[in-house]
């Protein structure tokens, strides 16, 4: 092994606001660095989840995102995504079965329906 992953950070406007919507959307504790950063811990210690980071940039984003988050839904569709201030940019159309949505900043992700049980 070369390397192992640590962390997934997001570059942002307003790294609260933005580590507020994802620690809703996830159901995580935002913590406030004090350094005007903020970081996205996962509630349950045993969850094999690590950190998002978000941090503040200077700069504006432009263009696409190149790595985006891919989430599962605990719904048939992301109406509670939606609720918590996501924004839609695409609905499931023919060989694509999944929801294309944003977060305050633009940022694209992925939510896709629950695993069929059984």
């Amino acid at each position: 092994m070369l390397a192992r992953f640590k962390d997934l950070c997001l570059d942002a406007a307003d790294p609260h606001a933005l580590g507020a919507f994802w620690a809703r959307m996830l159901d995580a504790e935002v913590v406030d660095l004090g350094d005007g950063d903020t970081r996205i811990d996962p509630r349950s210690t045993g969850s094999g989840t690590e950190s998002i980071w978000v941090n503040r940039v200077p700069e504006p984003r432009t263009g696409k995102t190149r790595v985006h988050l891919d989430l599962r839904l605990a719904g048939a569709e992301p109406a509670a995504l939606l609720a918590a201030g996501a924004r839609l940019v695409r609905e499931p159309a023919g060989e694509i079965r999944w929801w294309v949505l944003a977060d305050p900043e633009g940022n694209e992700f992925c939510a896709f329906a629950p695993r069929p049980i059984g």
